[in-house]
C-alpha cells in the first residue's frame, strides 16, 4: 500500500516520495480489532473514538464561542495517520507568494471571505483549494482558541481528523503550496525534536515560542503555537511543552 501511495502521489514532489520511503519502517502493531496500528503509549492511540470523544468534549464550548467569532483568517488542523501511526498534516508554502511567510511551513488555511457560513467553513474551503482535502463536517472535531499573529490578524485553529494518508487524494494547488509532509505524533512529542526561540523587541525580551524539529523542515512561529496547542489537547498526560520548560531555563 505505501508504495502504491508514494507511486500515486508524485504530484506531490520528491521530499513526500523521500519521506514515504522511511515511513514504512516505524515501530507499530495491530491492535487486533479494527486493524489500527497502535502502541502500547496513549501517544499511539490518542486519535482512537475514546480520545476523539475526550478532545470534543473538551473543545465544546470553545467551538461554540469561537465558530462564529470574527476571527480574520482560520487554518485546518489536519489529523491524519500514516502506516498506522497519528500525525499531523503540515504545508510548505509557495515561494511565489508575496509577504514574509513564503516559504513557510503552515496548516493549510487563510483569511475569511465574506461568504464563509463561519470558521470552519473557512478551514475547509482553505483547506481544499490549497491541497484538495475533502473534509466532512463529521470529521472535525472543533475550533481551538483562536491566536493572535503579529500584526494584529487571529487566527482560529480548526481541528479535524482526516484518516488514513494513504486513502487521501490530494491535489496541490502550485500557486499556493510547494510540499506537503507529515510530522508524527510520537516524534512531535519527543523532547530531542523540541525548542523555543525566545524574542526581543526594542532590545527587551518579548514572548517565547516553540520550535519543532524531525523532519526536512522546522516547525515555528505561529503553526508552531499551533501544534503545541494541539498536543496539549491530544495528548495532554505525554507531550510536555517546551513553552513552560523554557520559563524555567
Amino acid at each position: 500500500m505505501l508504495p502504491a501511495l508514494c507511486r500515486a502521489q508524485q504530484t506531490l514532489r520528491p521530499a513526500l516520495t523521500r519521506w514515504c520511503a522511511s515511513a514504512a519502517f516505524s515501530p507499530v502493531t495491530t491492535d487486533g480489532t479494527d486493524g489500527t496500528r497502535l502502541g502500547s503509549s496513549p501517544i499511539w492511540s490518542c486519535l482512537s473514538p475514546e480520545n476523539e470523544r475526550r478532545c470534543r468534549g473538551v473543545l465544546e464550548k470553545a467551538t461554540t464561542r469561537y465558530r462564529a467569532s470574527k476571527a480574520t483568517a482560520a487554518v485546518l488542523v489536519p489529523l491524519c495517520t500514516v502506516t498506522g501511526v497519528p500525525a499531523l498534516l503540515y504545508t510548505l508554502r509557495s515561494s511565489e507568494l508575496r509577504g514574509q511567510h513564503s516559504g513557510d511551513v503552515s496548516f493549510p488555511g487563510g483569511k475569511c471571505e465574506p461568504s464563509d457560513r463561519d470558521l470552519v467553513h473557512t478551514a475547509v474551503r482553505e483547506a481544499h483549494e490549497e491541497v484538495g482535502f475533502q473534509v466532512q463536517e463529521e470529521a472535525v472535531w472543533g475550533v481551538m482558541k483562536p491566536v493572535t499573529a503579529l500584526g494584529g490578524m487571529v487566527v482560529a485553529p480548526v481541528i479535524a481528523n482526516l484518516g488514513p494518508l494513504e486513502s487521501l487524494s490530494l491535489t496541490l494547488s502550485p500557486s499556493e503550496v510547494e510540499y506537503i509532509f507529515t510530522l508524527t505524533i510520537p516524534d512531535l512529542c519527543t523532547e530531542a525534536n523540541q525548542g523555543y526561540t525566545h524574542f526581543r523587541m526594542h532590545g527587551r525580551y518579548a514572548y517565547t515560542v516553540p520550535v519543532f524539529f524531525g523532519g526536512k523542515y522546522k516547525v515555528w512561529g505561529l503553526t508552531a503555537v499551533v501544534t503545541d496547542l494541539a498536543l496539549k489537547l491530544l495528548v495532554p498526560d505525554a507531550y510536555h511543552s517546551w513553552l513552560g520548560r523554557s520559563q524555567k531555563a
